[in-house]
């Protein structure tokens, strides 16, 4: 027998896993971890979301079955969404589909379109499905640098041109997971010309559209056109702080859609039916909540930003989604964004997720997610200042085992 799996091959050890690990290995020995490194929400989901569920839990067929497409409530629900924040109209017959969480959406969209051979168009850095979604599914990646939109789209038009083959694919993904940039719609009226010209279709990971601190930012789908090449997934999970209920959808062209839909098919029965009813509680009933959260998250993006700068890390100020992109302090760039990360959960006990795992070109940087209140993260602050005080030589811990 083969020692190892094909598909498995082509992934390489998950970055992450080995800071996760040290963490846990930290905190079973007592260590107090302040945890800023997966973009897991610490909020708690609006109790009106909570109730429907409940409410629903209780009715004697709810523990049936339910629908891999989605309920039909579900997906009028997510029309009506986008047609209130981006002016859309959707069929929700035809172009949108429920999906457990916008990452299950996007990886059973790559099944749905790559074959063997195919190439995709994906910004480095960049969350790490948008590439290995796709090496998967036994596509290739055609990596442009990204560190920021404009740079994306200066490069995309000639990658493709010297791709042989042509491309299956792009992907979008604004606001930036892990980088934390945003687009105009001007950027995806280009992107969405480019893609036309060239033939190939727009993949849109739209996960963090409700975390914004300046401007709402925009959908593709606003783009005249668009609907013929384009396909966006989203979530619930930061929205309504909903992570663990993986619920999402994905809405667009109705050839993707279609796709999406029956590969789903063999493969789920679709969300919980509780869960998706209240998943169209959540879209349909008030907002304030979300408005709440947002100003939550910009409460704890201000407080890092001042208080990392006064422990001698400057860190740029995100105008969106739930992450700062920090460049590594200049004493300890040499050292890369993992061994800088191990070094800064041992000694400091702050975990933060490094740049090397969404693509060669993050390695200067690591992601900071904004999941800790604000004292905790004041807290880290005085932590890093220490291990900046100590410098790169240093190999012992610059806080207490219960710190």
């Amino acid at each position: 027998m083969k020692l190892e799996f094909h598909k498995i091959r082509r992934l390489p050890p998950y970055v992450f896993e080995q800071v996760n690990r040290k963490a846990a290995q930290l905190r079973a020995a007592g260590a107090d971890i302040i945890d800023l490194g997966m973009g897991n929400p610490d909020l708690p989901t609006p109790k009106h979301i909570i109730d429907k569920l409940c409410e629903t839990a209780y009715k004697p067929k709810a523990n049936r079955y339910s629908s891999s497409r989605g309920i039909p409530g579900l997906r009028r629900a997510a029309a009506a969404y986008y047609q209130r924040r981006f002016g859309v109209d959707l069929d929700p017959n035809t172009q949108i589909v429920a999906t457990l969480g916008s990452k299950e959406g996007f990886a059973n969209l790559a099944q749905a379109i790559s074959a063997p051979g195919d190439v995709i168009i994906a910004p480095n850095p960049s969350y790490p499905l948008h590439t290995f979604g796709f090496l998967i599914a036994g596509a290739s990646m055609r990596h442009i640098k990204a560190d920021s939109p404009e740079e994306y789209l200066a490069g995309m038009d000639k990658a493709i041109r010297h791709s042989v083959p042509k491309p299956t694919a792009m992907v979008l993904c604004y606001p930036a997971n892990p980088t934390a940039q945003v687009a105009d719609l001007d950027f995806y009226k280009e992107a969405v010309r480019i893609a036309k010209k060239h033939e190939i279709w727009i993949l849109s990971d739209l996960a963090y559209t409700e975390i914004y601190f300046d401007n709402p930012p925009p959908s593709v789908l606003q783009v005249e056109g668009a609907m013929d090449i384009a396909v966006e997934t989203t979530s619930l999970s930061k929205t309504y702080a909903m992570a663990g209920w993986r619920m999402g959808f994905a809405a667009g062209n109705e050839r993707l859609i279609g796709a999406l839909a029956r590969v789903k098919s063999y493969l789920d029965y679709g969300a919980f039916t509780p869960i998706q009813v209240a998943a169209t509680a959540a879209l349909n009933g008030p907002q304030d909540c979300v408005d709440e959260m947002r100003e939550i998250y910009r409460t704890r993006r201000d407080v890092m930003i001042e208080s990392f700068s006064r422990a001698g890390w400057e860190v740029p100020s995100p105008s969106a989604s739930m992450f700062a992109w920090a460049p590594i302090p200049e004493a300890f760039r040499h050292l890369g964004s993992l061994e800088f990360s191990l070094r800064l959960i041992e000694q400091a006990h702050v975990a933060v997720a490094p740049g090397a795992g969404f693509g060669e070109y993050g390695d200067g940087h690591v992601r900071l997610a904004l999941v800790e209140n604000e004292q905790r993260i004041r807290q880290a602050a005085r932590n890093i200042r220490r291990f900046i005080d100590a410098g790169p030589n240093n190999s012992e811990p610059v806080v207490a085992a219960g710190e």
